[in-house]
């Protein structure tokens, strides 16, 4: 009898053994791809761990599959972590038509990283708990994760999925397949003098080509950027953001999923996800780049050592947002702007007349309307001038540039639209960008201004116009959080596109851009409230297409998007094919060992 019971716990540790490292035998390896490389439309199960995630409007992010009821995917794609209406759809295909290979699972919790930033994109990783397990098939199946001393050096391939945007603001088109794109890694030495000395952390991971043309866009963010190795699939990096897409020196920027280990194994306590340690061959190139502003990298040859070092003498000043060196009063004047009063304000421009309002928002994207461009969305039909006065006269201090590239928001109701410049102006005490609202408080009675340019006003100049107003209680006229009331005052076509700004702690924040309901020629809403969408309802589309958000001058350099970091080189690493997994798998075996000798002695 002993012998039968000693027999059965063996079976039991057996089976407990099998249950700790099954994502380690299963993961990143899916049955139905083969080949090397591919188009652009995935074949059916090539990429068995996608997820599609829904909310109540339909596709919105992506995810992947790392056990069989956990899914990894970007925190800003949950500005909330109500589960209400959310979907996660596996094996999918296609977002139209059928999909017999797919399941739907409904989620119990989203876990969003507890030091994600909304506004540097640091931290951009969630974890979201399906209502329960799914079953492994050909079409649904986890990825690995890459351990923590994985090693990612510039030009290693890798590969992107999802159902996002083809383009910037080209969405894909029916029966809307699940798309592919192989792109090869950048380093963060050089993202980060693409980005911003500054803005690229260690935890995020970049990946692009030079002239551009492949990426990640809109609808992508949350799903995985994976790269083989020995034929296992390895997720390096989730979808976070980048400065439009595809676009030439602006690579795409991934949360770096090998970061996040022992974060994603504290939250999930069982039948945790396969960890394998990339290792890059050859030499890093990414190492020898070199900007202005970037940490020097400096080898002592006779410790073999590599240390960073900041260069003699720091020239660069931090671009920072919301300063207006010229404009001294904060209330009252006259209702016609001088020069360099709104040193943000753009004038858009079609065959060389004023259409819209923007604001310079980057320090190479302005932001406007979107319905500014319903009848004529292409990007060489435009130009942007900045520091600008008149629209009739002499303006000594504007530069004329042009469009690369209009990205358009695709919400319900009212959107906006970003449009990348050619060139980066020359900043001045003319032209300097504005801070955008990314969850700030604009109390009641605080002052606020618009600004604008129309043909009915302004004079035979058509001299900039600003106008004075205040927040107010919005009452009945709204109950939605995402909308902002002021204080009624008179606007033109022309103005649409311009901004609602507002000063806090010393800075100039936009809280809305102005629209024009219906394209009427002129709108006053004599009764207070006017009410108008804030900013911060497009903070994910804002973040996605223009990267890291410029941040006010605090008197602190850490907080700037083009500040220096200290930049530390991977430490050497030993060629392993378990990673992260094989001290895991000893102490679970040695728990198991334990448990087996407990069991003898309740047994003798």
């Amino acid at each position: 009898m002993a012998f039968h019971k000693v027999t059965r716990v063996f079976a039991v540790l057996i089976l407990l053994i099998q249950e700790s490292v099954s994502q380690l035998s299963v993961c990143g390896q899916p049955a139905l791809n083969t080949r090397i490389v591919g188009g652009q439309e995935a074949p059916e199960g090539s990429w068995p761990w996608q997820a599609d995630l829904h909310n109540a409007f339909g596709h919105f992010c992506g995810g992947s599959l790392i056990n069989n009821q956990w899914v990894l995917s970007a925190a800003h794609c949950f500005s909330s972590t109500s589960t209400s209406n959310l979907v996660v759809y596996l094996g999918r295909q296609s977002q139209e038509g059928s999909n017999p290979n797919e399941v739907s699972q409904t989620v119990t919790q989203i876990i969003n990283h507890p030091s994600y930033n909304s506004i540097t994109n640091d931290n951009d990783i969630t974890l979201l708990q399906l209502s329960s397990p799914v079953t492994f098939t050909n079409y649904i199946s986890p990825v690995c994760l890459a351990a923590t001393d994985s090693t990612f050096f510039a030009g290693v391939n890798s590969w992107v999925t999802g159902w996002g945007d083809i383009g910037s603001g080209v969405p894909l088109p029916s029966p809307q397949n699940l798309m592919e794109v192989d792109v090869p890694i950048v380093g963060n030495r050089q993202c980060n003098c693409d980005y911003g000395v500054g803005s690229i952390t260690d935890n995020m991971l970049c990946a692009g080509l030079r002239e551009g043309g492949k990426d990640s866009c809109q609808g992508d963010s949350g799903g995985p950027l994976v790269i083989k190795q020995n034929n296992r699939w390895i997720q390096a990096g989730i979808v976070s953001f980048g400065k439009g897409c595809a676009l030439p020196k602006f690579p795409g920027v991934y949360t770096r999923v090998s970061q996040y280990n022992s974060w994603i194994n504290s939250q999930i306590s069982s039948n945790q996800p396969g960890f394998i340690t990339f290792t890059s061959n050859g030499t890093n190139s990414d190492l020898s780049f070199t900007c202005p502003g970037l940490p020097a990298i400096i080898t002592n040859t006779t410790t073999n050592t590599t240390t960073t070092s900041l260069p003699p003498t720091t020239t660069l000043r931090p671009v920072v947002c919301g300063e207006a060196p010229l404009k001294s009063r904060i209330v009252g004047g006259s209702s016609v702007a001088t020069a360099g009063m709104w040193p943000w304000m753009a004038s858009l421009q079609k065959n060389g007349r004023h259409v819209c309002g923007g604001t310079l928002v980057a320090v190479d994207s302005v932001l406007s309307n979107a319905d500014c461009f319903s009848s004529s969305p292409v990007p060489s039909e435009w130009t942007v001038v900045l520091g600008r006065l008149k629209q009739n006269g002499s303006n000594p201090f504007e530069v004329t540039l042009n469009v690369t590239n209009i990205t358009l928001s695709n919400l319900t109701g009212s959107n906006v639209a970003v449009l990348h410049l050619s060139t980066k102006p020359t900043l001045s005490n003319y032209i300097q960008p504005i801070c955008l609202d990314n969850g700030q408080t604009f109390a009641e009675d605080v002052t606020c201004w618009a600004a604008g340019w129309s043909s009915r006003r302004g004079g035979e100049e058509q001299v900039l116009q600003e106008f004075q107003t205040s927040v107010v209680d919005c009452g009945n006229a709204s109950t939605s959080a995402s909308d902002i009331c002021v204080g009624a005052f008179t606007l033109e076509q022309g103005d649409s596109g311009g901004p609602l700004m507002c000063k806090q702690d010393g800075s100039w924040f936009q809280a809305v851009v102005l629209t024009v309901e219906n394209n009427s020629t002129s709108q006053t809403r004599a009764d207070p409230p006017m009410v108008f969408t804030r900013l911060s309802r497009f903070e994910s589309f804002l973040t996605q297409t223009l990267g890291t958000f410029l941040s006010p001058n605090s008197g602190s350099d850490n907080t700037n998007v083009n500040n220096t970091i200290n930049i530390t080189t991977p430490a050497s690493t030993n060629s392993t094919t378990s990673g992260g997994t094989t001290n895991q798998s000893i102490f679970i075996l040695f728990f198991h060992v334990l448990f087996l000798l407990s069991c003898l002695q309740l047994f003798s």
